[in-house]
């Protein structure tokens, strides 16, 4: 679903047109059902950026909230954003049912609605790095958080099973002409390009998720039914190729998984990667 090749000077790209595409995609499936096994990795975040009881946060590209709600634990006082309202609403029903207090607010990590220097930290888990507008979705990280704040980020990597996944997703339908890699995130080649002439200190941390499944089989069959990108890849596609798909991922998680005895457990690397800004 995304180009790995950096696109020319001469290209103009449609950023909106791009997210409009992405909302849909983000809205569809259920992406809760997957989301919420990701929690690990929030409650890692914040302990990573020793987040406290009574600091502002804000979440970007906040999905269904595993950071958010992470942090409102530590008693943060937390803005949690998306730009598709569906998954803010994910969210919120999981801070009622925990009795979590938070803002819910619907806005683009691109052009957030918020001052500059406004929170203590900002954060995003899976999140920014899908942003088709990576320097101005980067600036805006840096701008709304304040002197001596930190930011932190969870991304995967190119080389991540989730980072070929979607290599492969491309190559049956083509991303955006133009749109980079949001696989970039996960490297530090970007990080310090974006954000090292903003930083006192940056800190790097690679670290695996394991996607835990009854087998290899059951790993498709949710992905497909809730995971937007994965969702929509295959609705695009006619039923021979939709086959050759299926079968090239299950080749992929042959590749990945380190259980042998028939259940899934499916390790992908990520980068988190806490800023202080200076």
């Amino acid at each position: 679903m995304f180009n790995f090749e950096i696109p020319l000077a001469t290209q103009t790209i449609n950023y909106d047109a791009i997210k409009d595409k992405q909302r849909n995609t983000w809205g569809s499936g259920d992406y809760s059902r997957v989301g919420v096994t990701l929690q690990i990795t929030g409650e890692q975040l914040c302990e990573s950026m020793d987040i406290n009881a009574g600091q502002t946060v804000l979440d970007v590209a906040a999905g269904n909230g595993n950071v958010s709600l992470a942090a409102a634990r530590r008693f943060a006082n937390v803005v949690s954003t998306d730009y598709v309202e569906s998954l803010l609403e994910q969210s919120q029903q999981r801070a009622i049912a925990e009795g979590l207090s938070l803002h819910y607010q619907v806005a683009d990590a691109e052009s957030l609605p918020f001052e500059n220097a406004s929170f203590d930290h900002v954060v995003s888990t899976f999140g920014v790095m899908f942003a088709p507008n990576q320097a101005q979705s980067a600036a805006e990280l840096l701008r709304v958080c304040r002197a001596g704040g930190k930011i932190g980020l969870v991304n995967w990597t190119p080389q991540s099973f989730i980072g070929q996944l979607f290599k492969l997703i491309g190559r049956f339908v083509p991303p955006p002409v133009g749109v980079k890699s949001p696989a970039l995130w996960g490297t530090k080649e970007f990080i310090d390009t974006h954000f090292g002439k903003d930083a006192a200190e940056i800190t790097y941390r690679t670290r695996e998720f394991n996607f835990r499944y009854h087998s290899p089989q059951h790993w498709v069959d949710v992905f497909r039914e809730f995971y937007g990108p994965v969702h929509k890849a295959f609705g695009t596609l006619d039923v021979q190729t939709a086959a050759q798909l299926e079968e090239e991922i299950l080749n992929l998680i042959s590749q990945f998984n380190r259980n042998q005895s028939g259940t899934a457990v499916i390790p992908s690397e990520y980068l988190e990667v806490v800023i202080n800004k200076a």
